[in-house]
């Protein structure tokens, strides 16, 4: 899981921004992805013989994705205050309410646009539905967000911009179940 992430991201905008030293990079995204996989709310799903890897978390009210604690800033170096800085930006966007979290989903270079990325949306967001759980992301790049809009998730207000990193967008995505019954309410 750790291995399929890293390679997804080694060249994204945001990951380049994040730990800018090409030589450290590797490392630190296995540092950032460990809490994830570890928070007790975490699932992890692979795809396509590891060409593509999904986190997710399944958040109650008032829980929370992950604390500042959780990355052990110091750990990160300089980046540090660059994952600082983006969380403390995100997580007044971040609902409160009952909801299934996407902290981040790649598919490795050679296998993107074969539907890796819509097979993983499509086995989870089928669950959330089931559950009546509305679901969360953070899209960071043009060609992610144009997937999430696919997939039936919303800008969730204006984009996040911090310092000189690269435009990210909260989204927001119904469950399908609760827009059903929105409509029927009308």
């Amino acid at each position: 899981m750790l291995d399929v992430l890293t390679e997804a991201f080694m060249n994204h905008s945001l990951i380049r921004w994040l730990f800018p030293e090409v030589g450290d990079r590797g490392r630190l995204q296995r540092h950032f992805y460990r809490p994830l996989l570890a928070h007790p709310a975490a699932e992890a799903y692979l795809a396509g013989g590891r060409a593509g890897a999904a986190v997710w978390l399944t958040l109650m009210a008032g829980d929370q994705a992950l604390s500042e604690d959780s990355f052990e800033p110091k750990a990160f170096g300089d980046s540090g205050a660059r994952l600082r800085a983006l969380g403390e930006a995100l997580d007044p966007r971040h609902p409160r309410e009952p909801h299934v979290y996407l902290p981040c989903m790649g598919v490795i270079g050679g296998q993107r646009g074969a539907g890796l990325g819509s097979a993983l949306l499509r086995h989870r967001l089928e669950r959330a539905d089931a559950d009546g759980l509305p679901t969360y992301l953070e899209a960071s790049s043009t060609r992610s967000r144009a997937l999430y809009l696919r997939h039936g998730f919303a800008d969730l207000g204006e984009p996040v911009r911090v310092a000189d990193a690269p435009t990210l967008w909260p989204m927001w995505r119904h469950a399908a179940q609760e827009t059903a019954q929105e409509g029927e309410n009308r």
